[in-house]
């Protein structure tokens, strides 16, 4: 956000318009950020990942969608699990039953399906032709 370095050159007397036009701002909301810094969106983030970290600290095992059950039966803080997800994810906070993932650098299997597009080249690798010579060619052969 790019709020407070207006209020910073205002205060080294440069105009919150001169300000807002090269930053490509509107003043309108500049000022109503000025009266209210804090937004409301903000503060309710603030309190649902408050509520989320607390029901995490007493069950590590929870995933994202039982953490946000908790939130809303527990605490009465209405969220989706969505939100729960963005705001755990964002935090690090993982269930310690946490999926295993692929290693880095595996390469994906053969296809499931006849590649009728590909042509080995002189290397030995696998290429893709995407050329025909007719109308649906690649598609039936």
């Amino acid at each position: 956000m790019m709020y407070p370095l207006v209020t910073e050159l205002a205060e080294d007397a440069i105009p919150v318009a001169v300000s807002c036009r090269v930053l490509k701002l509107a003043r309108q909301p500049y000022y109503r950020w000025k009266k209210n810094p804090i937004m409301r969106r903000e503060l309710d983030e603030a309190y649902r990942a408050n509520v989320l970290f607390d029901a995490h600290r007493e069950d590590p095992e929870f995933g994202y969608r039982l953490l946000a059950e908790e939130a809303r039966v527990e605490y009465s803080e209405v969220m989706s699990d969505r939100t729960a997800w963005r705001t755990a994810s964002s935090n690090d906070w993982w269930s310690v039953f946490g999926k295993k993932r692929g290693k880095n650098g595996t390469m994906p299997g053969s296809a499931v399906h006849d590649d009728h597009c590909v042509v080995i080249d002189e290397d030995g690798r696998e290429r893709h032709q995407f050329v025909a010579d007719r109308a649906n060619q690649l598609w039936h052969r």
